[in-house]
């Protein structure tokens, strides 16, 4: 564990020495000049930006074992100009967690990615970080029949569906086992959102809705989201199976793009 976090520090200041030198001076307001030894921003150019001393700013590049609060590396994000990939990088690699990546997303799907769900013949939905369905395609509609082929009131939850819609538990084989599992998956999805208010207010509303949420929530279980097979009891066509595979957008790793294969 030492090793992998000494990795770590180390990797930051070097990742940090890569983003001053490929600083232009004169784009953060100071002279380029023909008398600079260093190229890019100095060190005490980066420390005045961020509002820290140079002194600490050099510990960081040097790798040394300081503690960099989240607060600081937003300071350094923001004063680098950072892209969104290279700030998440930076919180990364300090192995701490950024608010404003988790603030700064609303869960609305691109166009472009509704756009795929009509080219998928089997059923598919976009899911947001809380589990909100944001668009599926017919074949979803079709397949999860009194529920998302049905005009929504509000945004339809997964969660919502299998822990407080009766008719979960006749569409989903095992429904103790998946409901279970979903918990778990959740939990493991959220991980880094559970002080999120929208978060507390899902899980609030499940654990009044349901004992059986409120009984798999307080055990803890952690499991990160996988494919496989899974049963459902149609009203109209019987026992159907699928294969699940989730995908996530580069641009947008709090969505979720779900897709049942049939296998019979």
């Amino acid at each position: 564990m030492r090793s992998e976090v000494t990795a770590r520090r180390k990797e930051l200041g070097e990742f940090l020495q890569v983003l001053r030198a490929r600083s232009a001076p004169e784009a953060f307001g100071f002279p380029a000049g023909s008398r600079r030894r260093t190229v890019g921003l100095r060190r005490e150019e980066v420390a005045q930006l961020a509002g820290i001393s140079a002194t600490w700013y050099t510990w960081l590049e040097q790798g040394r074992e300081v503690n960099v609060s989240a607060e600081v590396l937003g300071r350094l994000a923001q004063s680098l100009q950072l892209t969104r990939s290279e700030r998440a990088y930076l919180f990364e690699m300090a192995g701490r967690r950024d608010a404003q990546e988790h603030a700064s997303h609303e869960d609305t799907a691109p166009a472009a990615l509704i756009a795929v769900l009509d080219d998928i013949a089997a059923p598919a939905y976009i899911m947001g970080r809380y589990w909100d369905l944001l668009a599926w395609n017919k074949a979803a509609a079709q397949l999860f029949t009194g529920w998302l082929d049905q005009k929504q009131e509000r945004t339809p939850n997964l969660l919502r569906f299998v822990f407080l819609d009766p008719a979960a538990r006749s569409l989903l084989v095992d429904w103790d086992v998946r409901a279970r599992r979903n918990t778990a998956e959740f939990r493991a999805d959220c991980r880094t959102r559970l002080d999120e208010p929208a978060l507390q207010q899902l899980v609030d509303e499940l654990t009044q809705g349901s004992e059986e949420f409120a009984r798999f929530w307080k055990q803890h279980d952690v499991l990160e989201r996988q494919g496989g097979q899974r049963d459902f009891r149609h009203p109209k066509r019987g026992l159907v199976s699928y294969l699940q595979v989730t995908l996530r957008p580069v641009e947008q790793e709090q969505l979720k793009l779900v897709m049942l294969t049939s296998l019979r």
